[in-house]
């Protein structure tokens, strides 16, 4: 029997899958060469391009556009899910300021610049929105997972403000392009517009958060992965309803994440796992298909304007933006700087720089690739040198290594006690102590102790030395002693 033709279908899924897998294969390397791993996949994606190695003609703008929208949900969502609500609390205000104001006058002062390099009013004001907010993937990448540990109120601020500020520069952006398409000057319902969308994503974000935790507290599945299954319908329900009810789906599907993730959850530990996948999934394809839209040749003709609109972001209106708006709020001087410097663009611009060209106003694509210039110079530069300006600034918090060994408890029932992890450090109230001495209560107990690359049964007369990282269960009313004999929690 003859082999059948290749469809379509298949050669898709071939391509996709060797391009993701190029992607993840090369990233540790990108790494080490301090390339951010964003920057990589777009890399990627150029490179299988029409122009190209492999000449893939891809230019469907709205299906980009679609799947970028459901990725930086999913992103964000995720991030949502793994903010404690004490950061939240820590660094909310200076974050809300950076997130709505700063996004403005980041646009503005961006626009000024476009202005005078030539552009139109008109052009020069889209160009400032669509770039004006970091971007949440960029930024939660870095401080997540590159091993980077910030001072708490700094780190802090960054990831809520690139987690809140995305609703900022959409609204900012359909404003733009709804001028340019009516030919009318933004008017008072633009900023009436901006406080209704905010206002109803937040309501309607931690609505959904809210009712999906009792949901899954009440949800008695027949499989364990079921339960990220519905936590993705959350996530996407939180998105479509607030969209569908002219708020911004994009704040709500963040502080959906957050509302749920600090709630007891049944299955927490697999939920986590299949939305951190989900989380990076989402950022490899979302990346390989915008780098798939860009036209290289395109690229070279405007990359004057964009290196310079880049360079002006990174140096200029960032840097100007964020002291300004710290300064009440009495930011280290150290700490103002990094948080001007580390402003990273991402896969958002890029999204939202599809929105004129799907509106059909004239002109836009050349827009399209001034944005992916700008973007690449502020993912390479502050993204190359971050881990060297945490250092040289004296920024780095001094955290424990992480344990060899994680212990997890996995239950689609939602448990009363509480497993708690903490590092014995030479200066820790029981280093040195023997289990049996220690005035557990009575429903606590140590359950294991890693120490370097072993894992020790703890028993009566097993010493705790400094360097051991301690599994202590122990129940919800007995936390404060817990901790009160062994110090602060490790974060998981």
């Amino acid at each position: 029997m003859p082999a059948a033709e290749p469809t379509p279908t298949a050669l898709l899924l071939l391509t996709l899958g060797v391009l993701m897998a190029t992607s993840v294969l090369f990233s540790r390397a990108a790494g080490r060469t301090g390339i951010p791993v964003a920057l990589l996949f777009l890399i990627v994606g150029m490179l299988a391009g029409e122009e190209g190695l492999l000449g893939i003609r891809f230019t469907d703008f709205q299906f980009a556009f679609r799947i970028g929208n459901a990725a930086l949900v999913l992103i964000l969502f995720d991030g949502g899910l793994n903010t404690p609500i004490a950061s939240v609390r820590r660094g909310i205000r200076p974050a809300l300021v950076l997130a709505t104001v700063g996004v403005v006058g980041t646009a503005g002062l961006l626009a000024l610049g476009a202005r005078l390099l030539g552009f139109e009013w008109s052009i020069a004001f889209l160009v400032g929105a669509i770039v004006s907010s970091t971007d949440a993937a960029a930024v939660f990448t870095m401080l997540r997972s590159s091993g980077i540990h910030l001072k708490k109120r700094l780190g802090t601020t960054l990831e809520l403000e690139s987690g809140l500020n995305d609703p900022m520069a959409v609204i900012l952006t359909m404003a733009a392009t709804t001028a340019l398409v009516s030919h009318e000057p933004l008017g008072w319902r633009a900023v009436a517009d901006v406080f209704i969308q905010l206002a109803m994503g937040t309501v309607l974000g931690i609505g959904i958060g809210v009712a999906g935790r009792h949901l899954l507290a009440r949800a008695k599945l027949s499989a364990s992965g079921m339960y990220a299954v519905l936590t993705v319908a959350i996530a996407f329900i939180a998105f479509g309803t607030t969209t569908l009810l002219w708020g911004s789906g994009i704040l709500a599907a963040y502080l959906s994440g957050i509302a749920l993730g600090n709630g007891k959850l049944p299955y927490r530990s697999g939920i986590t796992r299949v939305h951190d996948s989900l989380a990076w999934l989402s950022q490899i394809v979302m990346f390989l298909l915008l780098g798939l839209l860009v036209t290289p040749h395109e690229l070279l003709e405007v990359a004057v304007p964009g290196l310079a609109l880049g360079l002006l972001l990174a140096f200029v209106c960032r840097p100007v933006v964020i002291a300004s708006l710290l300064a009440p709020f009495h930011f280290p001087r150290n700490e103002v700087i990094y948080a001007s410097w580390v402003g990273l663009r991402g896969a958002v611009p890029i999204i939202l720089s599809t929105i004129p060209i799907l509106a059909g106003v004239p002109g836009t694509e050349r827009v399209f690739h001034i944005i992916f210039f700008i973007v690449v110079v502020n993912a390479f530069l502050p993204g190359a040198t971050v881990k060297w300006a945490t250092r040289k600034l004296g920024l780095e918090a001094h955290e424990p290594p992480p344990p060899a060994a994680v212990l997890e408890i996995s239950s689609t029932q939602i448990l009363s006690g509480d497993v708690m992890s903490f590092y014995i450090d030479e200066s820790s109230a029981v280093a040195g102590s023997v289990i049996a001495d220690l005035p557990f209560p009575e429903g606590a107990a140590v359950m294991l102790v890693v120490r370097g690359n072993e894992m020790i049964a703890p028993k009566g007369q097993t010493r705790l030395e400094p360097g051991d990282h301690v599994y202590v269960f122990c129940q919800p009313d007995d936390r404060p002693f817990v901790q009160l004999m062994f110090g602060r929690p490790e974060e998981s």
